[in-house]
């Protein structure tokens, strides 16, 4: 009887219960912030935004100045650790918003305790008397806040230990929490003896969560006090609408209770009355949701990352629609009512919606078109399972199915889990794994055209592009088509690599040699790098890049700002190549043709025709025609006109170009006219310098000159300074007395070569001591079989001959060991070669004892080895090989 006296709070809905807390921490000073993105942004560590306090992270750090020292957060939030967990209770979803305040190094523990305390019992009306505080067993001062400034008894004040109550992630920031717990009743308790705070079961539910960040870990468990501590607090909306509306879970709160009705409704079925019913209408329910806020936030289903996150969902939902008997499409139709229930607090999702559809749609006929097949292939192999005993599947059949029919590994898991069976997720990743390298190796795949297959070939042909950037680096223009690396999708989010089209722009698409220009592609929305601009068939110009923040979508109005220094380099370099070309014709002749050229912001590259390589006095003729026009400060102008009209002007064509009806002609003064696409300075004079660093030959009849202008020429005078300063210093000299330093040390070097060659001569002479006295007579001939030490090969020649000279006639054979390796030389005199000595078939008859080989002429041979320890063998059998040759 006593549960029915308890005061229940009063009715609030979601988005009542969303805004009065908003409000509540605006009244304390804090900035009230809309939910950050789905996607996170500069931060590889999350796949999705998973709580309130993840996008913050660069104020708690410090990385960024936040906008206020308190803010307050309603943060959408996707976790998706559990995916097959989902729907089979009702205690998990993806989907939740999580309800924060926040202090940078302004309010602690007190505050927030207070304010946490006021909001439930003041504001939202829960009984003082049902709502129990925890804090971390340690943590005395929030025990002194909750029991004598709050009033809580102490009995009814939990302490946890560190696993419960203390909030840590690896190194950095961590500290204490404060929970809030909310008694349910009876009715909810396991109703087991001793049950309270704390207990697994779903009578005490915790509401609210104080994170007291108050000290720094070093990622070793040595915790100090942080200079600046912090507030960060969490509790989940949907948690605390099931508090306030007295109901059972989640799923029975009145916004997904009203979008699980539209699931029931569209399936003709009953909620809490069949179990496996319930698994699917809260799986469509929660993921219909989940997919709605991924796509809201430019997230696109893809094949990897996040997007394959979002696939897995929507394919999940897809089925269990299906099983539930839905007939036809039903997930945009269902996303509407999403849309329609938290627009309050979403006002994107309105925005959004006729993309989010479009997805929908499209993801949806995807699916259904290969569910059916990859249904009754599953059915087969499982049929092949049960007939051979097994319980599971193999990973060659789920990659299979993953492959052909996009199934989601997780589905066929769930699938056969239903029928007690299991898959091999090592098998099925090692297929992934292989599949992948394969595509690595693989050329790329052509068309019937023989081009290289890509993203661009689905693009509709009537998508054209106008490039309006001669006279203007910033445009307004519409974005008409975005892709990623793969697949033509409706937005690009942050972190994505992909191209955008526009209707208009002012980006220079790589053309004739110029390289297309960088820049930024923006709205109020978001920001989009362009590392590359190109051009496509059909008359389109693709901005490859990066988002670098927010999201970008098809039809969204943008301005696109070409970035002005690197348009100008480019420039420069490429009105150059202009007065190169006819500088070349005028020093050269008239049978100098372009043959390619190469021009960005750092330098340029001209291809020619011509038949010798060109004198060093025919470059500085060059350099400094070109460099003379630059200082006559010429005017450049362009014109369009027809190729007839260009022709008469005297206009340079390129060989081999095809050119259209109308051409656009660049005049250069009187020095220089051309017919030409590219972009160009509006007077020489912003060349500024020009200089020829090389010229090469590239084929036959063609060559290369590399040259440099402007800035490009500035920074190579640099490094060359900076070069012949660390040369200088290297010399210790000054870079003005370095080519007589050089000199004086050549002449030095010369000085101590010749003297170390003589020394090297007298030691080894000094090393055989009196040789004279270790001659064998054989067979009538003189032989001297000798080791020096640390001897080269060159020093054991000059010596044999020494030592021959001191013999008169016979056979000198040198050995010497130098860093463990040997050397052999033989030589013999005429008289010694008539009766039959042969020094190269000496040398190959010893070498092999000191482990190499060699050999040589009947005069003179020399070998190499590797085994110092055979070297008196090796001397040894140089005398028996004499006695052999001499008999």
């Amino acid at each position: 009887m006593e549960e029915e006296k308890v005061k229940e709070p009063q009715y609030r809905g979601v988005n009542e219960l969303r805004r009065m807390f908003l409000e509540f921490f605006e009244s304390k000073g804090h900035l009230a912030m809309k939910s950050f993105s789905l996607v996170p942004h500069n931060d590889n560590s999350l796949l999705l935004i998973n709580s309130g306090m993840a996008p913050l992270k660069p104020y708690f750090t410090g990385q960024e100045i936040p906008p206020r020292r308190r803010v307050t957060t309603c943060q959408k939030c996707i976790r998706t650790g559990d995916i097959e967990n989902i729907g089979k209770t009702a205690r998990h979803g993806t989907f939740f918003e999580m309800l924060g305040n926040f202090s940078f190094g302004d309010y602690f523990k007190t505050e927030a305790i207070h304010w946490s305390w006021e909001f439930l019992t003041e504001v939202v009306g829960l009984d003082p008397d049902r709502l129990y505080p925890s804090i971390y067993v340690d943590d005395d001062e929030a025990f002194e806040i909750w029991n004598k400034e709050i009033g809580i008894p102490a009995d009814r004040i939990f302490r946890f230990g560190k696993e419960d109550n203390f909030w840590e992630h690896g190194s950095g920031p961590c500290g204490p929490c404060s929970e809030i717990y909310y008694d349910r009743g009876e009715k909810f308790g396991c109703g087991k003896p001793g049950c309270t705070v704390g207990c697994e079961c779903d009578r005490y539910i915790e509401v609210w969560n104080n994170v007291f960040s108050q000290f720094d870990n070093d990622g070793h468990g040595n915790y100090s006090e942080l200079k600046q501590k912090n507030i960060d607090t969490g509790m989940g909306l949907e948690r605390l609408a099931v508090v306030v509306q007295g109901v059972d879970s989640l799923f029975t709160v009145d916004t997904n209770k009203a979008l699980l009705d539209r699931v029931c409704a569209l399936s003709g079925k009953e909620y809490q009355k069949e179990h496996e019913t319930d698994v699917s209408l809260r799986i469509v329910t929660d993921h219909i949701k989940s997919c709605t806020f991924m796509i809201s936030d430019g997230i696109m289903p893809s094949n990897e990352g996040r997007g394959y996150v979002l696939r897995r969902l929507l394919r999940r939902a897809a089925r269990h629609g299906r099983k539930l008997g839905i007939e036809g499409k039903f997930l945009a139709d269902l996303s509407k009512t999403v849309i329609d229930l938290s627009k309050d607090g979403y006002p994107e999702l309105e925005e959004k919606q006729s993309m989010i559809f479009k997805v929908l749609s499209e993801e949806e006929d995807k699916f259904n078109k290969t569910i059916d097949q990859g249904l009754a292939i599953l059915a087969e192999m499982e049929a092949s399972m049960v007939s051979a005993g097994e319980k599971t599947l193999s990973g060659e059949n789920a990659f299979k199915l993953y492959d052909t029919y996009g199934f989601p590994l997780d589905l066929t898991r769930e699938i056969l889990e239903e029928k007690g069976c299991g898959v091999d997720e090592e098998g099925f990743n090692a297929a992934m794994k292989e599949q992948k390298d394969k595509a690595r190796k693989a050329r790329k795949a052509t068309n019937y055209m023989g081009a290289d297959v890509t993203v661009y070939q689905s693009i509709d042909p009537a998508i054209t592009s106008e490039f309006v950037g001669y006279d203007k680096l910033s445009v307004d223009s519409k974005i008409s088509v975005l892709t990623t690396e793969e697949e033509l999708v409706e937005a690009l989010t942050d972190g994505q690599t992909g191209t955008i089209i526009t209707d208009e722009t002012t980006f220079y698409g790589t053309m004739g040699g110029q390289q297309g220009d960088k820049g930024i592609i923006s709205n109020e929305n978001g920001e989009f790098k362009v590392k590359d601009t190109i051009h496509l068939q059909g008359g389109k110009i693709g901005h490859v890049g990066v988002m670098t923040k927010g999201m970008l979508r098809v039809g969204e109005a943008v301005t696109l700002s070409v970035c002005e220094r690197n348009r100008a380099l480019t420039c420069r370099n490429h009105s150059a190549t202009h007065l190169l070309q006819k500088a070349l014709r005028t020093v050269l002749g008239s049978h100098v043709e372009q043959a390619g050229s190469y021009v960005d912001a750092g330098r340029l590259r001209f291809d020619f025709t011509h038949f010798s390589a060109m004198t060093p006095e025919e470059i500085k003729k060059v350099e400094d025609m070109v460099n003379a026009e630059i200082s006559a400060s010429l005017p450049v102008e362009t014109q369009v006109m027809t190729l007839d009209e260009a022709k008469k002007t005297g206009a340079m064509a390129l060989f081999g170009e095809k050119y259209g009806e109308k051409v656009r002609v660049v005049k250069m003064g009187d020095f220089s006219t051309e017919l030409c696409g590219g972009t160009h300075v509006a007077n020489t004079s912003a060349i500024a310098s020009f200089k020829i660093l090389s010229e090469a030959g590239i084929a036959a009849g063609v060559r290369r000159i590399e040259a440099l202008t402007s800035d490009g020429l500035m920074k190579h005078y640099a490094e060359v300074e900076e070069e012949l300063h660390e040369a200088a210093k290297a010399a210790k000299t000054t870079p003005a007395s370095l080519t007589s330093r050089i000199e004086a040390l050549l002449e030095e070097i010369k000085a101590l070569s010749s003297e170390n060659e003589k020394l090297k001569s007298k030691l080894a002479n000094d090393s055989l001591g009196d040789v004279m006295s270790q001659v064998k007579e054989v067979n009538g001939v003189k032989v001297l079989a000798s080791r020096v030490a640390d001897v080269d090969m060159n020093g054991l020649r000059n010596l044999g001959d020494q030592l021959k000279d001191k013999l008169g006639e016979g056979v000198v054979v040198i050995a010497s060991v130098m860093d463990g390796k040997v050397n052999l030389m033989a030589t013999a005199t005429e008289a010694a070669q008539k009766k039959g000595v042969h020094a190269g078939n000496l040398i190959k008859a010893i070498a092999g004892l000191v482990g190499g080989g060699g050999g040589g002429r009947p005069n003179m041979a020399q070998a190499g080895g590797k085994n110092p320890a055979g070297v008196d063998e090796a001397l040894k059998k140089a005398v028996e090989t004499v006695e052999e040759q001499t008999k």
